[in-house]
């Protein structure tokens, strides 16, 4: 894939995690804790970035997902 297109859904992608956090109400504070509840080291900063970027493995965001009590994400 080009670049340009890698952007746009790591933009995606981004937007996804963002808004189910926002649509909870869960500060990148309160995700640490959650992800520590399922054993999930990160640190605020950390999830930061990585959300910045919108470069993470699939994994880090079904562990955010899971962490945060969504068991349904909208795609659209």
């Amino acid at each position: 894939m080009s670049d340009g297109i890698d952007e746009a859904w790591d933009a995606r992608v981004k937007g996804i995690l963002k808004a189910e956090l926002k649509r909870k109400g869960i500060t990148y504070a309160q995700l640490v804790d959650k992800l520590a509840a399922f054993g999930v080291k990160e640190t605020e900063p950390n999830i930061r970035n990585k959300l910045a970027r919108g470069k993470f493995t699939a994994v880090f965001m079904i562990q955010i997902l899971t962490a945060i009590g969504s068991n349904t994400i909208r795609i659209e």
